[in-house]
């Protein structure tokens, strides 16, 4: 038996589709169609599951149907007509041994008028209801049959498809692939008596067409036995095509960056704070990282205001130490900024200059800051996406450090890494300010090295955060006012820029005029994203130095910023906001020794997503906690944002719900991989293909 083939990616993955081919009976317009929900083989049709299923291996007399409960009756057409207008129906009266029902389709084909002809003897599926003449079905499924005719012995499949796609077309080729494609079950058998499990042909035999001894609720909540063979493979492929790329970046070349400690303790010393127990463990970490010839892929994860900064400082002077470059690239312009004056003025005592590199610059400047770059006369320098485009020669990079990870694509973060020298790799360091759940970190990151940072620096004031309702705003411009007369900054934080009717959301333009109007005697400013650069700057710049007393913002200022003085945050709209953007906000207060307050102004009613959300904001503080909420909110792909991370995409595993099952494969993905590597090839090609390939990023 062969293996099954690639399943292709989900949609979130960025890896380009394979050409659309037809197969033994599949022509191109079918496989046109098929491609659509990513199925590009058989093999692909056997790994495309059922969301839900049917039973019509039994009837229902209709006078035993419940209301509102799906069934199957067999009945015989006593009448058939098509209403007039204005409400043209086709509706058809049939009967069984035990009553009468209406059958009324509000969309019909002339097909289905034949279909019900008078004397006909249908099976209908569908929910029977009390209409105003009776017992009806509303489109109910129909199929003639001739009297006696066997009922199926196994539950019916309802699959993911697409228009054009009949779930009757794609029941037939699921069957077929069944029949002519084996697939090899790879687990080995002790293994699978151990779990309890099921081989794979079996379980996927069963999930396509399960008998009615099985429980529905059991089968569709994914809980079955079948269903757990199937994640455990999922995750299996998952594990391996994670540990391989792991495998595949220790094989390669890095400079090798030895800790000197000369610069990285002349810093340490001059800096006004010492580091946190978390800090130092994990420069101890990144440092002996840097030491090695294979490159480095760590990421750096700490909670809002845990001092990443300076751990990523002391990590590019170690490259510095040795005569090596080292970058930092941000998402914003504002944040790359922020970046790149508090590197400069640490490291300007040291006689260490940093180079800032960004679109906004003017050309003569930025040119002269290429050239010095490419001259390795500069061995630091901060930027955004512009220190990836083509003009930038870094002929001495050795290390990568990128802030907010998940903000850039793939390819862009493989962009970064190819400026190094050719042969060797540069080490790179990932950081992020989203704290990733232990189990998401150990499924999705598993190739990466992890380094968390889990305290605050001391002196951090706790942040009190209050819900108000958006219809007592004014009370919350009087405690802006008042907080700003006592010396305190504030900032007020909006969801859009322009109006939009279909949201009624307030708007940063409209909420700066009516604060600039309320509060006449305090110099308000407004910040947003489709400013100029020089204007986002020089409102920043006005807003650290005390001269803006209340900062209008949209979401840009969510990283980055900085200003120990500002107390006290309003977001309007916060149920608008996600969990993880909330944190971030709220974590740009409490930076000083003044109480800091952050204000969640909300508009009413709240949806269940939006009232967990702030239920889960307002009791915890912790961002772990606030990350595990989002994940169960949220879900893995969008939390960890599957667009940007080129990880395989789980389908049908659930991260938090199969701990255990992530386990498993974890450690048999290692004993397959070294006992059994073309097993290794055929699991993971089977479920993503080319896909993994991009976990190189």
């Amino acid at each position: 038996m062969e293996s099954a083939a690639a399943t292709p990616p989900s949609s979130a993955a960025p890896a380009k589709k394979p050409a659309v081919r037809g197969w033994p009976g599949v022509g191109p317009q079918l496989a046109e169609r098929l491609a659509k929900i990513d199925i590009f083989s058989p093999a692909d049709l056997i790994f495309h599951l059922p969301l839900r299923y049917e039973d019509e291996t039994r009837l229902t007399l209709l006078a035993d149907a419940r209301p509102g409960v799906p069934v199957q009756c067999e009945v015989e057409v006593r009448s058939c007509e098509v209403t007039p207008p204005p409400r043209r129906q086709l509706v058809a009266h049939a009967t069984d041994a035990s009553g009468e029902v209406m059958l009324r389709f509000v969309h019909f084909y002339p097909s289905q008028q034949k279909q019900l002809a008078v004397g006909a003897r249908l099976r209908v599926f569908g929910e029977l209801r009390d209409g105003f003449f009776g017992a009806e079905m509303i489109h109910p499924r129909i199929k003639p049959v001739a009297a006696g005719e066997p009922l199926p012995e196994s539950l019916t499949p309802v699959y993911p498809t697409t228009a054009g796609l009949a779930q009757s077309a794609l029941r037939k080729l699921v069957a077929g692939a069944l029949r002519h494609n084996g697939i090899r079950d790879e687990l080995p058998d002790e293994l699978r008596r151990r779990l309890n499990l099921p081989s794979l042909p079996d379980a996927l035999s069963l999930l396509h067409a399960p008998p009615p001894s099985v429980s529905i609720l059991d089968i569709e909540d994914r809980g079955h036995p079948a269903w757990q063979r199937v994640k455990l493979d999922e995750l299996l492929a998952q594990q391996i095509s994670l540990r391989r790329a792991y495998a595949a970046r220790r094989a390669k070349n890095a400079p090798s960056l030895p800790l000197l400690d000369t610069l990285t303790r002349d810093l340490l010393g001059q800096l006004p704070f010492a580091l946190t127990g978390a800090q130092a463990r994990a420069f101890a970490e990144i440092a002996r990282d840097l030491a090695s010839d294979h490159p480095m892929q760590r990421l750096l994860q700490g909670d809002v205001g845990s001092g990443k900064t300076c751990v990523a400082a002391l990590a590019m002077l170690q490259a510095a130490e040795s005569g090596r470059q080292a970058v930092l690239m941000a998402p914003t312009e504002i944040l790359a900024e922020q970046h790149f004056r508090k590197l400069a003025a640490w490291l300007a005592p040291l006689g260490i200059e940093v180079a800032w590199l960004s679109g906004s610059r003017k050309k003569k400047e930025r040119e002269a800051t290429m050239a010095r770059l490419a001259s390795g006369e500069i061995l630091l320098a901060v930027g955004t996406h512009a220190l990836i485009e083509d003009p930038v020669a870094l002929p001495l990079l050795a290390l990568a450090v990128v802030d907010e990870q998940h903000r850039f694509g793939v390819r862009q973060r493989l962009a970064l890494r190819e400026k190094g020298q050719a042969g060797e790799s540069p080490h790179m360091l990932m950081m992020s300010a989203t704290p990733i759940p232990r189990t998401l970190a150990m499924s999705y990151y598993a190739d990466l090295d992890v380094s968390v940072l889990d305290e605050l620096p001391p002196g951090r004031t706790p942040i009190i955060t209050k819900l108000i309702k958006d219809e007592r705003r004014d009370e919350v411009i009087a405690r802006v006012r008042h907080a700003c007369v006592a010396g305190r900054q504030a900032y007020w934080v909006c969801p859009l820029i322009e109006e939009s009717e279909a949201l009624q959301l307030k708007t940063a333009q409209e909420t700066y005029e009516m604060l600039s109007e309320a509060l006449p005697d305090l110099p308000v400013g407004l910040v947003h994203g489709r400013l100029k650069n020089d204007e986002k700057s020089a409102t920043m710049a006005a807003f650290v130095a005390g001269d803006i007393k209340v900062l209008v913002a949209t979401t840009v200022i969510e990283v980055g910023v900085d200003v120990p003085n500002a107390s006290l945050m309003v977001i309007e709209h916060a149920e608008r906001f996600g969990l993880a953007q909330l944190h971030q906000l709220r974590g740009r207060v409490g930076r000083g020794v003044h109480e800091s307050v952050c204000i969640l102004l909300f508009a009413q009613p709240l949806s269940q997503t939006g009232r967990e959300r702030l239920k889960a904001i307002y009791e915890n503080t912790d961002g772990f906690v606030i990350a595990r909420e989002d994940l169960r909110i949220r879900g893995p792909g969008e939390f960890i944002g599957a667009r940007q991370s080129g990880v395989p995409l789980l389908r049908y595993a659930d991260l938090e719900e199969d701990a255990v099952l992530v386990d498993i494969a974890r450690e048999l993905a290692e004993e397959i991989l070294r006992d059994a590597p073309r097993v290794a090839d055929a699991v993971t090609a089977r479920w993503f293909g080319g896909r993994a390939a991009l976990l190189k990023a």
